[in-house]
C-alpha cells in the first residue's frame, strides 16, 4: 500500500483539493481526498510532495521504433530491431509522468503483452495495430513498388492498404485479431507522406461505415486521422470516436462533432517539432509551413466551440531528439497556447484520455477511488506553471498500477 500526502490534489476531472490525501491499494485506489478524512493506513509507505495528479495519458502516439520523421527508412529496421527500440520509448514515457497511451498505428499490439506480462517496464497500451489506409494514401509509402507495400501490410507491417468495403471490413478483423483496442484509419492525407494532399479525402463514406461498424461489433471505435474538411465530415457522418489533428476545421465540423460526441485529439507537439526541427524530408516541409499556423487556429476554434479536446502528441522516435518519445507533456503548454486553461489542459491530459477508446475504456485518468492506481507527483505547482509537466525531472514520482515506477 502506497500513502501520498500532497499540498495540492488534482483529480484529473474537478476542483483541486488542498491538504489531500492518496492511497494507492494495490492496482486501485482506495482514497482520494482531503487530509482530514483520510484513513488510517499502518505499513504503508508514505510520500510527501507539493501536487500529485493523474498518471498523463498521451492519445495520439506510435511505437515505430524509428530514428527518423522520414517514415520511408522505418522499413528498412528489421522489426526486432525497432520493437527493442521501443522499450526505450516505454521508459521515456514513464519517466515523462505518462503511465497510459493510445498507440494509434505501430507496433504497441504486440508490445503491450510484454508489459503487461511484466517484462518490460512501460505505460499502459491502448493500441490500433496497423493504419488503414487507400492505396496512395496517407499510410503508404510512395517511394516503394505497391506490390512490395501490400506483402509489408500483410506480413508485419504497421501500415495496411485497403480499398473497397471488403478488404476494409477484412483489414479490421485482422487488427481485432491482434486484440486492437482502437481501430486507425486515414481518411484524409498527411504530411509524413509523399504523394497525397492533406486536404483531400481518401476512405469513401461507405468504406469508413464499414470500418466503423466492423470495429463496433467488436466494441471498438474508430479514431480517424484528418486534416481536410471533406475527409472529417465524412468520417463524422460514418460514426468514427476520434478526428486526429483536424487542421481544417470550421464552424460547421465543431457543430458535427458536438452534435455526434466526437473528441478532437489535439498533436500540437508534432507540428511545433517539425517546424522548429526542420528535421523532416522536404516535400513534409513544404506541406507542413502553410499549416502550421491553421493547426493552432484550429485547435483554438475548437476549444471556443466547446468541441471535446483530449490531449495527443504524434510522437513516434526512438532515442532522443525531434518527434522523440519522453517529449509528450510538451504538448499542455502548447495546449494553454491556444486558450485552453491550466485545468482544462491537465482534464484533456488526463480524464478524457479514456474516453478515447469508448467502450474500452478503463477506469483511469482521475484520482478517485476505484480508478487504476496510476499517479504523478511533481515539485511544483502545475497550475501555475504547466511547463513543469514539460520536464521530465520535475516528475519526481510515478505509479503505474500501484507500484512506484520513477523515484
Amino acid at each position: 500500500m502506497e500513502r501520498i500526502e500532497a499540498d495540492q490534489l488534482i483529480p484529473g476531472r474537478g476542483e483541486p483539493v488542498r491538504d489531500a490525501v492518496v492511497v494507492l491499494d494495490g492496482p486501485t485506489i482506495s482514497y482520494a481526498g482531503p487530509a482530514a478524512g483520510a484513513p488510517e493506513t499502518p505499513g504503508a509507505t508514505v510520500t510527501r510532495a507539493p501536487t500529485v495528479l493523474p498518471g498523463l495519458w498521451d492519445s495520439h502516439v506510435h511505437f515505430l521504433g524509428t530514428r527518423s520523421m522520414d517514415l520511408a527508412l522505418m522499413v528498412q529496421s528489421p522489426v526486432a530491431v525497432r520493437a527493442a527500440r521501443c522499450t526505450h520509448d516505454l521508459r521515456a514515457a514513464l519517466d515523462a509522468g505518462f503511465t497510459s497511451v493510445r498507440e494509434v498505428g505501430g507496433l504497441g499490439v504486440f508490445l503491450a503483452k510484454a508489459v503487461d506480462e511484466g517484462l518490460v517496464a512501460g505505460p499502459a497500451i491502448y493500441a490500433a495495430g496497423a493504419i488503414l489506409s487507400t492505396t496512395g494514401g496517407h499510410g503508404d509509402l510512395h517511394s516503394y513498388p505497391l506490390p512490395w507495400m501490400l506483402d509489408f501490410g500483410h506480413s508485419t507491417g504497421e501500415l495496411r492498404l485497403a480499398d473497397g468495403e471488403a478488404e476494409c471490413a477484412k483489414a479490421v478483423r485482422e487488427q481485432l485479431r491482434n486484440n486492437a483496442k482502437v481501430i486507425k484509419v486515414c481518411a484524409s492525407g498527411g504530411v509524413l507522406s509523399e504523394v497525397d494532399h492533406p486536404v483531400h479525402q481518401q476512405f469513401t463514406l461507405s468504406e469508413l461505415r464499414t470500418i466503423v461498424e466492423v470495429a463496433g461489433l467488436a466494441e471498438r471505435v474508430v479514431a480517424a486521422h484528418c486534416h481536410g474538411k471533406p475527409g472529417m465530415m465524412a468520417a463524422l457522418e460514418a460514426g468514427v470516436r476520434t478526428i486526429e489533428h483536424g487542421t481544417f476545421l470550421d464552424d460547421e465540423v465543431c457543430a458535427a462533432m458536438r452534435e455526434t460526441g466526437a473528441i478532437l485529439v489535439t498533436t500540437r507537439t508534432i507540428v511545433r517539432e517539425i517546424i522548429d526541427s526542420g528535421a523532416a524530408p522536404a516535400y513534409a516541409l513544404e506541406k507542413l509551413k502553410p499549416m502550421a499556423d491553421l493547426h493552432a487556429e484550429a485547435m483554438a476554434r475548437a476549444h471556443e466551440a466547446g468541441v471535446t479536446m483530449a490531449m495527443g502528441t504524434d510522437l513516434a522516435v526512438s532515442g532522443g531528439g525531434p518527434g522523440s518519445w519522453g517529449r509528450n507533456g510538451r504538448e499542455l503548454p502548447l495546449l494553454a497556447e491556444v486558450g485552453m486553461s491550466p485545468l482544462e489542459v491537465i482534464e484533456a491530459s488526463t480524464a478524457t484520455g479514456p474516453a478515447t477508446l469508448g467502450p474500452q475504456a478503463p477506469k483511469s485518468g482521475q484520482l478517485k477511488a476505484g480508478f487504476d492506481s496510476d499517479a504523478i507527483i511533481v515539485d511544483g505547482d502545475p497550475l501555475a506553471d504547466l511547463t513543469l509537466l514539460a520536464n521530465p525531472a520535475r516528475i519526481i514520482g510515478v505509479w503505474r498500477s500501484g507500484h512506484r515506477v520513477k523515484s
